[in-house]
């Protein structure tokens, strides 16, 4: 909801410096609000309570992650590229870097006419 907020601000702000003579370069207003709205369909489908985040791989040897990743890309294995996540967890001085793929897995639906068939 605040990232919500904070991206229309920042859009207003940027169509407000884009408002001077030369206007917005073609088609940048247009791919803007194509950005946006895939932003607002990914946060409504990622939402806290629609399902969670399940790690798939974990390594913290980064050829290892990326082949990883080349290998699943390539395969026959049905992945929803866009229901993934692939996250770079910076190390410090205590901690190694750590490379993971995470899925989301949604909840599953609940279906009131299934509770009336099961009595």
């Amino acid at each position: 909801m605040i990232s919500t907020v904070l991206d229309d601000a920042v859009n207003r702000l940027v169509e407000d410096a884009w408002s001077g003579d030369a206007g917005p370069m073609p088609g940048q207003r247009k791919s803007k609000r194509r950005q946006h709205d895939e932003r607002q369909r990914a946060g409504a489908r990622f939402a806290p309570g629609t399902g969670h985040w399940e790690v798939l791989f974990e390594t913290q040897d980064e050829s290892e992650w990326r082949a990883h990743i080349h290998r699943l890309r390539a395969s026959d294995e049905q992945i929803d590229w866009t229901a993934a996540r692939l996250d770079t967890l910076c190390g410090r001085l205590m901690q190694p870097t750590t490379y993971r793929l995470s899925l989301f897995v949604p909840r599953p639906v609940h279906d009131p006419g299934q509770d009336h068939a099961d009595h």
